[in-house]
């Protein structure tokens, strides 16, 4: 079985958004918007509270808020995108092709921006605000689901509250991305399959790490039809995986080889090496460093405990399409040869791993919850603030 005996009665639980006239459709989606409201006012008190570190610390450094979040690092490339689009060539410069990002989120911000008032760079932080919290409703509608509303609840405030947080409030594709994975996944919890090819094929265009989703979409799929004989979930396997093949051929037609992707990943110093330069970064950091450097040691801690909250996961038997999301997720993320410091971020769309812990704080006594939910904060509104205003590299 895919979905698990809920542990909240079924007379208890709004009806799911869906079916129906468009009248009763709204006055669902409402009842469980409000159904869903502790946890995203808890995931807004958390983000809150981080913005509101960031900015008291920025003012002692007398840096801005909003360039910081909206116009630094790979905020710049993905508006360069959008104002000028794609080059065609694929050059020898490293660290320079842009062809790397994928399109789906410039493709929002130019098409937002030209019916809205306010800079590109304004659209593209709205944007992200604003898919941040359709991530945290669809991480909460997966806990739900699974283990009733308040393992839903902690789920989505512990997503706030991870150590690189701050990156779902800024111009990057990590809140886009991990809102279509959130109800791609969930869509393949309650059998609606069309839904789930459709946000999986826009995930293959928002990042990379698509086609983590692509995999649990596709076995999933083609274990429930294997089943059942049923095509739907027939075709969203056969569909899932396009969106995120799509970009890779057309970037090996745009630059003239069939390997035209990857060869732009290399000119970033991205390849897949089976997890050898992550051990040895790791070897590097850990053993051998007498002063490392603290983001790396956070980004080094994010990994290790991703790999154990994995296991915990295989351990619990969660649902199948989550274990491959997630197997795959770390698969692309620890095996990746490229750079290291941004690892902690590749994993915040692995919102999944945070399961077992949620399950143990939602039914832990009220004083020891929040006592963990708090201390999470706190931490991920410093380290927020140290990445961003002390770390000198991107997050």
């Amino acid at each position: 079985m895919i979905t698990p005996r809920p542990t909240v009665p079924a007379s208890r639980r709004p009806p799911s958004p869906a079916g129906g006239g468009v009248r009763e459709r709204t006055a669902r989606s409402l009842r469980y918007a409000r159904y869903a409201a502790p946890a995203l006012l808890g995931y807004l008190t958390v983000r809150l509270f981080g913005l509101l570190v960031l900015a008291r610390w920025a003012r002692l450094k007398q840096h801005g808020v909003w360039p910081t979040l909206a116009t630094s690092w790979d905020s710049d490339w993905y508006l360069g995108i959008a104002d000028h689009g794609y080059q065609d060539t694929l050059g020898t410069r490293m660290d320079s092709n842009n062809l790397a990002f994928f399109p789906l989120y410039p493709v929002l911000i130019k098409a937002v921006a030209g019916v809205t008032p306010g800079s590109r760079a304004s659209v593209a932080l709205v944007l992200a605000v604003a898919f941040s919290l359709v991530a945290a409703w669809g991480i909460f509608a997966v806990g739900d689901r699974l283990h009733g509303r308040r393992t839903g609840t902690v789920l989505a405030v512990l997503w706030g509250a991870l150590p690189v947080g701050i990156v779902q409030w800024m111009g990057y594709t990590e809140s886009l991305f991990t809102a279509l994975v959130a109800w791609a996944l969930y869509a393949v919890l309650t059998g609606r399959w069309y839904a789930a090819a459709a946000l999986t094929v826009l995930a293959g265009l928002a990042r990379p790490t698509g086609i983590a989703l692509a995999a649990a979409v596709t076995v999933a799929g083609l274990t429930a039809a294997a089943r059942t004989r049923a095509w739907a979930p027939f075709l969203a396997a056969l569909t899932a995986p396009l969106g995120w093949l799509g970009y890779v051929a057309w970037v090996g037609a745009r630059v003239g080889r069939w390997d035209g992707y990857f060869a732009v990943q290399r000119l970033w110093r991205n390849a897949w090496d089976g997890g050898a330069g992550t051990l040895r970064w790791m070897r590097e950091l850990l053993a051998y460093d007498r002063t490392p450097q603290l983001f790396l040691v956070a980004v080094s801690a994010v990994l290790v405990a991703s790999v154990a909250l994995y296991a915990l996961c295989l351990a619990d038997r969660q649902p199948l399409p989550l274990l491959v999301f997630c197997g795959a997720l770390l698969l692309v993320v620890l095996g990746s040869g490229g750079v290291y410091f941004p690892r902690a971020r590749f994993l915040l769309p692995g919102f999944p791993l945070l399961l077992p812990l949620a399950v143990a704080v939602s039914r832990a006594r009220l004083p020891v919850a929040g006592l963990v939910l708090g201390a999470a904060a706190l931490s991920s509104a410093w380290l927020g603030a140290y990445m961003l205003l002390v770390w000198p590299g991107p997050p």
